[in-house]
């Protein structure tokens, strides 16, 4: 995928965004919007510059003005890698999307590889993978013979689960973590793969995982349904979702993830002949010093006789 475009391409526009950055970092947001909208009459086509202005402009209390920025970004990049439409979404000037674009995901995670597990470990208190690893063995206590670590990253689940499976294999949107992962030779196959429209030829697996990955699927129906076809009889699905209030089934949050109801994870999994074993509340990760809460669950499909 091409990458994002970080500079104008013009030096002038450069300076002025980074000044215009400098005057957002002091709080005087609306004459760095003013700042960076000038530099974009010099860089007009500059996607990445637009949807930094629509930033700009929201939190100086212009919705209208965020709009028409974020709106000409997504018009300069249909692919959204910046994720545009979300933001459009949550303010209520764009529709609602049952999934985040694909090339959003990929984006952001190719950009957070080099940084991810000191964030996400060191700094925002990740403990999922050995959460669900304690859940996965109480299941079923035992070796796997087949696992599909779906969403994998760095391969922080992989890494708890490789002693107890006797194949693993990773599947991830983004190429620069699958590097990351690649290089603790824990995996016997990874593969870049989309989890929207996720297809899988290969043996009935017996356990497949998805840690903290379903926030950037949003709709579960196509996924989960996918899932169940993989699995072989006894087999089971280890996942997260962030939670939400039993109001609907899942929603949009202001950090651009998807949370999802108990009633909807349960509702989804049900209808597709996959038991809930385990279904515990627990915090995902820090989140501008606030806990994420979430759902560990622990589904299972029944023996074929």
């Amino acid at each position: 995928m091409k990458p994002l475009q970080t500079s104008s391409g013009d030096l002038n526009a450069d300076r002025r965004a980074d000044y215009a950055e400098m005057l957002f970092a002091s709080g005087d947001h609306a004459q760095a919007a003013e700042l960076l909208l000038g530099a974009l009459e010099l860089a007009p086509r500059w996607a990445m510059g637009w949807f930094r202005l629509g930033e700009m402009q929201q939190t100086s209390g212009r919705a209208d003005l965020a709009a028409l920025a974020w709106a000409t970004s997504l018009k300069l990049d249909p692919a959204d890698r910046q994720g545009a439409s979300l933001k459009l979404q949550l303010i209520g000037r764009g529709p609602a999307a049952p999934a985040p674009p694909s090339a959003f995901v990929e984006t952001l995670f190719d950009h957070y590889a080099e940084t991810f597990e000191t964030a996400l470990v060191d700094k925002l208190g990740y403990r999922l993978p050995e959460f669900l690893e304690r859940q996965i063995r109480k299941a079923r206590p035992g070796r796997f013979r087949l696992a599909l670590d779906l969403g994998c990253g760095t391969g922080l689940m992989g890494e708890r689960l490789r002693p107890i499976v006797d194949r693993l294999e990773g599947f991830d949107i983004s190429a620069a973590m699958l590097r990351k992962a690649r290089a603790k030779g824990i995996y016997d196959a990874l593969v870049k793969a989309d989890l929207q429209g996720f297809s899988y030829s290969g043996d009935k697996a017996d356990l497949v995982t998805s840690a903290d990955v379903l926030i950037y699927v949003g709709r579960l129906e196509a996924l989960v349904e996918t899932v169940a076809g993989l699995l072989a009889g006894g087999g089971l699905f280890a996942f997260s979702v962030e939670s939400m209030g039993e109001a609907g089934d899942f929603a949009l949050q202001p950090s651009r993830r998807y949370a999802h109801s108990q009633a909807y994870v349960r509702r989804t999994l049900e209808a597709n002949g996959l038991s809930v074993l385990a279904l515990e509340p627990t915090t995902i990760r820090l989140d501008r010093h606030e806990p994420v809460k979430g759902l560990a669950v622990v589904a299972g499909k029944a023996y074929v006789a």
